[in-house]
């Protein structure tokens, strides 16, 4: 079986990566960064979901040896020319928490008309592997930010992000929905359509 890092400590992050993965029908042992032992500080400082994908995925793949993959995602808002952006997680400040980012979220759309709160989840990933290969893989799910928070999963921008396809917020949605349409599974997809390259 392969072994995975997954450049995360993030609990909710690394079940969603194992579902997806068992949902695909991909069959690996995945590690998380405490589970490495590594203790220093990984500065997410690119531009870019993908370079700062890459910052992780390096980092951890130079420590153990081992294929690391790492996914940055967020939330990027037509109205606010994109933002939070790559400041998804830390959009209402350094000590920001999930509440506090979508009551920030809320503020800066408001008055703004539904038709106009259009949005996506973006998400990329880099896989990274000890011979110095890496792999990118992005995917996408559009929605609208809506007024009222939905849904008991409160995990990030979920119970805010409306899915039309579906009639239902992120929050809503059972992990199996939520796996087959979010810009997560859906990047994990294309990983797995690449499974050679673990596989070298």
């Amino acid at each position: 079986m392969i072994k995975i890092v997954l450049a995360t400590n993030n609990a909710h992050k690394v079940s969603e990566f194992r579902s997806c993965l068992a949902q695909k029908g991909m069959e690996a042992e995945i590690i998380t960064i405490k589970e490495t032992g590594f203790e220093g500080e990984i500065i997410e400082n690119a531009d870019s979901f993908a370079g700062n994908a890459y910052i992780k995925a390096k980092a951890l793949c130079d420590y153990t040896g081992l294929i690391a993959v790492a996914d940055d995602s967020g939330l990027a808002v037509d109205a606010l020319g994109g933002a939070p952006g790559v400041y998804s997680a830390r959009y209402s400040g350094e000590n920001a928490t999930d509440e506090s980012n979508i009551e920030k979220l809320l503020r800066e759309l408001k008055g703004i008309e539904p038709k106009d709160r259009t949005a996506r989840f973006v998400c990329a990933i880099c896989v990274c592997r000890p011979d110095g290969e890496t792999l990118y893989v992005s995917g996408e799910s559009e929605g609208i930010i809506i007024d009222n928070l939905r849904g008991e999963g409160r995990f990030g921008y979920d119970p805010v992000f409306f899915y039309p396809p579906m009639n239902k917020t992120f929050a809503e949605m059972s992990s199996a929905e939520k796996n087959s349409v979010s810009h997560r599974g859906r990047a994990i997809e294309k990983l797995l359509q690449s499974k050679e390259f673990f596989e070298k």
